[in-house]
């Protein structure tokens, strides 16, 4: 039956909530605005909710109003007993630390050798003097089918107020050799000139044939080493270089042995101090001249090279080395070796030999063949964990240029030779276009070194 008000009648419900307001569906005819909730002068319009219950708002009043005045900071006033303990656990722990801080540093530092030495080689290059450098002059590529023909002529090494410069220089232009010469029916003879300091023909000679696509070395470079000189078994070396800029450049920084004691490369060793790249790092994915590379080339055969090993490269960002001056150098003795920039704290590669019973058994060569024969074992008769870098070592400064070895490897940088093509260096000439602009002017194209210090381990 309808009701004569506009109301809607809604019948009662039993509820178990008591007397709670929300049992009953209500309805609103608006929201509240701010004003109304808060009470304000302006809420006189707002309708209460029915049947809602308006709780008595109490008043704010803060826990430091006192009698009508703020009391400062009443916890401060009476200190907890347990503030007492906090501060003994805190500073307790703080003492424990900073004492087991000390005690790491102190193990830490006793446990770095630090050896007596023995300066055996201080240069700084006023001139090159010949007691201690000797020019090594070949065009057979060192075993790493490199393109330069190394000489002693002043424009390929020479010295100035900077130091020692080893620069690169086009074979065209350093010699009477002209271009239809380099490619074909010329003879070069270092032995016959007297100059040549290898033994092997193809090292010291060469026919030019454009059939065959054999050409003189386009380019003509330096090698000074201290072989016979200036050597050491354990010790250190610090070189203070720049770099060289220009695509397809290889500075090196490194030492061979002064015999082959336990055979021909690698198994009597080869230590990298320091090598690069002269292309920009930018454009070469493998490291350019932002780029250091230090390393241990060891192995029973060349096929069986373990330098992979043992080596390390060091990136630096926003410059390159071929910028500023830096300290390249290497510490060596009977238990370490490792090379390192500016500073022995920035190493680039460390090798623990005590880490391994020898070096045969650290390259676990005794488990791979070479033609389906087993590998030699030259140096476990020694007796020593760190054959075969356990007898003298030499220096050798040089700029190279490209080679065949894979330290430039095939499909990189616009490359514009191979490393298994029999016509390389006319190759590399051909693409002369692409990477002679790159090449910095003047000695910018070589190395410059400012000094060589070499040390031998103990007293002197």
């Amino acid at each position: 039956m309808m009701s004569s008000s506009n109301s809607v009648h809604t019948p009662q419900r039993r509820s178990n909530l008591g007397t709670n307001p929300f049992s009953t569906p209500i309805r609103l005819s608006r929201a509240p605005s701010v004003d109304q909730l808060n009470g304000s002068e302006n809420s006189s319009s707002y309708t209460p909710l029915a049947g809602i219950h308006q709780p008595h708002r109490r008043k704010f009043k803060s826990a430091r109003l006192i009698d009508g005045e703020y009391d400062e900071k009443p916890w401060a006033t009476t200190k907890h007993p347990r503030l007492k303990f906090e501060r003994i656990i805190f500073y307790g722990a703080m003492g424990i630390g900073l004492v087991i801080g000390a005690v790491i540093c102190y193990m830490a530092y006793a446990s770095v050798s630090n050896h007596s030495y023995c300066l055996v080689l201080d240069d700084e290059f006023r001139s090159i003097n010949r007691d201690v450098w000797n020019f090594e002059v070949q065009r057979g590529g060192f075993g790493s089918g490199t393109f330069e023909w190394t000489t002693d002529d002043p424009k390929n090494a020479y010295t100035d107020a900077e130091g020692l410069h080893i620069v690169p220089t086009l074979t065209l232009e350093t010699t009477d050799i002209t271009k239809a010469q380099m490619i074909d029916n010329y003879v070069l003879n270092l032995t016959t000139a007297g100059t040549c300091t290898a033994t092997g023909i193809n090292d010291c000679s060469i026919r030019s044939n454009i059939t065959s696509g054999a050409i003189i070395n386009p380019i003509r470079s330096a090698r000074l080493s201290t072989k016979g000189k200036k050597f050491i078994t354990y010790g250190k070396v610090e070189v203070i270089a720049k770099m060289p800029k220009g695509n397809w450049l290889w500075p090196a920084i490194w030492m061979m042995p002064e015999r082959d004691t336990y055979g021909k490369w690698p198994a009597s060793g080869e230590i990298d101090i320091a090598e690069s790249r002269g292309n920009n790092g930018d454009d070469y994915p493998s490291g350019g001249r932002d780029s250091l590379i230090g390393a241990m080339h060891w192995g029973p055969v060349p096929e069986k090279d373990a330098f992979y090993k043992t080596t390390g490269q060091h990136l630096i960002r926003r410059t390159d080395y071929s910028q500023s001056f830096h300290t390249f150098g290497v510490e060596w003795s009977e238990d370490y070796l490792f090379t390192y920039i500016d500073s022995r704290l920035l190493q680039v590669f460390f090798t623990k030999f005590t880490k391994y019973r020898n070096m045969w058994d650290r390259g676990g060569f005794g488990e791979v063949t070479v033609n389906k024969s087993a590998l030699f074992d030259p140096w476990s008769q020694t007796g020593k964990r760190n054959t075969p870098f356990d007898h003298p070592f030499y220096l050798i400064l040089n700029v190279a240029v490209g080679g065949t070895n894979g330290f430039f490897p095939d499909g990189v940088g616009n490359k514009p030779w191979g490393d298994f093509s029999e016509t390389g260096p006319k190759e590399f000439w051909d693409g002369q276009g692409s990477w002679l602009p790159t090449w910095g002017e003047g000695d910018k194209r070589g190395m410059t070194v400012k000094s060589v210090k070499m040390w031998k381990q103990g007293a002197c």
